[in-house]
């Protein structure tokens, strides 16, 4: 990696907090990334959009931002256009990259387009539709918001009787639900850095959670889940998926960086891709840092080399 002149980098803002289901968890990758960047001599600032206005950002002379929202209002494209107005250069995906990557069904038409593997899945708009959905996708099967994250508002359906429950759990965070076939097998979850042709998947990371069960408790706020890397995957298997998660990544024009989380069939080892985050969380337990360790990137590395990389999708000629 060439050396990276920090007094280039100006003045940052790291954006954190936020309006989004995911506020708490934002609020810890950002106050993570605004210290290393200011261990890195970075002139890095933290700006929390729930609590400011936006405009700020041009009014105070701010060079380029740090993205360290989740979820919406934060990872879907929102703020990425209100940057992209203001001029200010920014990490992570451009508008239409995140918008798309935030809707899980957009993603899947698009990957479906491109040949890549992804669970079937179903869109509904009422328990009806769930039960009727559990019918043809079989059990078990997920529930889930289709503009969330973190698994918030997402049910793992194992007889009929639940679908109503989840139905009505997903539609309390978004009025967009999908059902989608659950793949039983091995969850890992693989970052990718980097733009086009030059971007590089990072070492794959295999999740195993207490009974199976990766929620928003046990990625966060719990030391029980294992996080294996190296994954301990045959090395032609790891090397496969890396190769799809590339193709996934560009297939829907992400940029800078992002983590891609993928199912392992158990019986075929068939891979599939199940999301894209274009935000990717940097708390304690966040899993690209994680990755990025095991290549010899420290955290404080990693997130200079991130900022270095924020731009716009319309820069001023």
């Amino acid at each position: 990696m060439n050396p990276i002149d920090v007094k280039a980098l100006g003045k940052v803002a790291v954006l954190l907090g936020g309006r989004s289901a995911e506020r708490e968890v934002s609020l810890m990758s950002g106050t993570g990334v605004l210290a290393a960047l200011r261990s890195k001599g970075v002139d890095a600032h933290p700006f929390d959009p729930a609590e400011r206005d936006l405009s700020d950002l041009k009014r105070e002379g701010f060079d380029r931002v740090f993205i360290a929202l989740h979820g919406r209002f934060g990872e879907d494209g929102t703020v990425q256009g209100a940057l992209e107005l203001m001029g200010i250069p920014y990490t992570g995906s451009g508008v239409m990259a995140s918008s798309v990557a935030m809707d899980k069904l957009m993603t899947k038409r698009i990957w479906i387009a491109e040949g890549l593997s992804t669970p079937a899945w179903r869109q509904v708009h009422s328990a009806a539709e769930t039960r009727a959905a559990f019918e043809a996708l079989g059990s078990p099967m997920i529930v889930k918001p289709v503009r969330e994250g973190s698994t918030i508002g997402l049910t793992k359906v194992l007889t009929a009787e639940q679908c109503d429950a989840a139905y009505a759990l997903a539609s309390g965070q978004d009025p967009m639900v999908m059902c989608e076939q659950f793949i039983a097998g091995d969850e890992v979850t693989i970052p990718v850095l980097g733009t086009g042709a030059a971007a590089r998947a990072l070492p794959v990371i295999r999740i195993v959670a207490p009974d199976g069960n990766y929620d928003y408790q046990h990625k966060y706020f719990t030391d029980d889940t294992q996080y294996l890397v190296p994954c301990g995957l045959p090395e032609g298997e790891e090397a496969a998926i890396q190769a799809l998660v590339l193709q996934a990544f560009r297939a829907l024009d992400c940029r800078g960086w992002a983590r891609a989380d993928v199912m392992i069939d158990a019986k075929t080892r068939q891979p599939y891709l199940l999301e894209i985050n274009t935000s990717p969380g940097m708390t304690g337990h966040s899993l690209v840092p994680m990755s990025a360790r095991a290549t010899g990137l420290s955290y404080e590395d990693l997130c200079l080399s991130v900022l270095a990389t924020a731009s716009l999708d319309n820069a001023k000629a």
